[in-house]
Formats: C-alpha cells, sequence, structure tokens
C-alpha cells in the first residue's frame, strides 16, 4: 500500500528552484534511501515533506490524503516525524527529558511508548538522567531518532543520520535503523553513505542537481554499474 507519496514537487529558496519535478513513493513498512551528489536537493526533500518549506509546485498525501504545504506542527500530528541531520537534541536537557519532549503533543498517557523506544535504544535507558550534551555522536543520534519515535509515526524522515559519527559507530546507527524499521515505521532517509544506505532500502531513489535520475530496488541500485561508478565510489 502507498503510505507517502511526493508527486511532481518543485520547490526552491527564494526565486531559484532546488527541487524540479522530484517524485518520490513509499510503502508501508518501507525503507526509501535517497542518494546523491552534495547539493542535489536531499535534504530539501525532507524540508518540504515535512512543511519547513513549501512546493510551488506538486503533490505530497500521506494515505491519499493531501498533507502538501501544512505547517510542521500539523504534519507531526499527522503521523510524520522528523530527525534534522544538527542541532537534533536539546543538550540542556537529560535523555528522558529530551524523550518526553517528543511526546510535547500528546494527552494520553506515554509511559508505554517510552519503555519501548528504551527498549529499541538500551543505552539510553542506562543514562536516562545524563545530559545530551554530554552523549557521543551516536548517543545523540540514538536520543533525535528515539524522540521523533515518541508520537509513533506511520513515517520517519531521517536527514544524514551517519554524519559526523566515528566509522566505527556508523553501522550501530544503521542496524538501529533497521530494528526501528522492524517495527512497523516507514522511512525516507538522505544519507551521503551511499553505500550503506541503499544495502538496507527496499527502495532507492537517485537525485541530481535537483531532479529524478533514477530509481529502483536497493539492491538493484548497488549492482548498477553507472551508480557504482557516480555514487558508490566503484
Amino acid at each position: 500500500m502507498i503510505l507517502l507519496k511526493i508527486e511532481d514537487v518543485t520547490v526552491g529558496y527564494t526565486e531559484i528552484d532546488i527541487l524540479h519535478n522530484v517524485t518520490v513513493t513509499v510503502r508501508s513498512g518501507e525503507i526509501v534511501s535517497v542518494i546523491g551528489p552534495n547539493g542535489a536537493g536531499k535534504s530539501t526533500l525532507l524540508k518540504t515533506v515535512f512543511g519547513i518549506l513549501k512546493p510551488r509546485n506538486g503533490n505530497i498525501t500521506l494515505k491519499e490524503k493531501h498533507i502538501t504545504g501544512l505547517r510542521p506542527d500539523r504534519i507531526v500530528r499527522k503521523g510524520i516525524s522528523y530527525v534534522p541531520q544538527v542541532e537534533n537534541v536539546f543538550s540542556s536537557m537529560t535523555i528522558q527529558e529530551n524523550l518526553e519532549m517528543g511526546a510535547f503533543i500528546r494527552r494520553d498517557d506515554y509511559s508505554q511508548r517510552l519503555e519501548e523506544v528504551f527498549d529499541l535504544f538500551p543505552v539510553l535507558r542506562e543514562r536516562k538522567k545524563q545530559k545530551a550534551g554530554h552523549l557521543s555522536g551516536g548517543q545523540r543520534q540514538m536520543v533525535a531518532m528515539g524522540r521523533a519515535l515518541m508520537l509513533d509515526p506511520q513515517v520517519l524522515l531521517l536527514d544524514e543520520p551517519s554524519a559526523g559519527l566515528a566509522p566505527v559507530l556508523v553501522s550501530g546507527i544503521f542496524e538501529k535503523i533497521r530494528e526501528v524499521n522492524a517495527t512497523g515505521v516507514a522511512m525516507i532517509i538522505v544519507e551521503q553513505n551511499a553505500k550503506e544506505a541503499l544495502k538496507m532500502a527496499h527502495h532507492g531513489y537517485v537525485l541530481a542537481m535537483g531532479r529524478n535520475v533514477l530509481d529502483d530496488t536497493g539492491e538493484a541500485l548497488l549492482a548498477n554499474d553507472e551508480v557504482g561508478r557516480l555514487y558508490l565510489g566503484g
């Protein structure tokens, strides 16, 4: 079932278009990875889905209902959460306080959801009283993902989840992404580590100069000679 559809979206800053008629489809339970060179418009795509930027043209639907141009606070209530690349934790708050901030619009008892997030990220439970500003880069990324999951989203948008992490931590973050996906959360992942992003993707899209260049299964894109030469260092 198609869960999220971004169709022929054009968006930009001031007078300059960054995305040109971009189309991306996410089905229930899928990981969709978006790769491409710097400046291709990958992060712009996520900001547009989340309502930070408003498209000049095109449509975005969630379960066949239009969400094009809605404010981020309304997008969150519809079931989409977003983890930006930078400044994605409250450094002066504890881990638990960060996670509780993720439930800010909930009016029910979210204690069970908090325990589920701690189950996904056991290291956060162990350090839940520690200030987020004192954590490693990998642990901060887990806090940011955990906070986004507190609303039990249908779709999670991840912008460069491995950026700035030591190589030894990158595989751990990607494994956590797989675990989150296994709970049924669909994802769009923008990632410079294109090879790893495609390895875990059900479907992948290649953007260049703000346009769709290619899309296929993650496995097929990994095996594509042109993709390997241009984007995978092979």
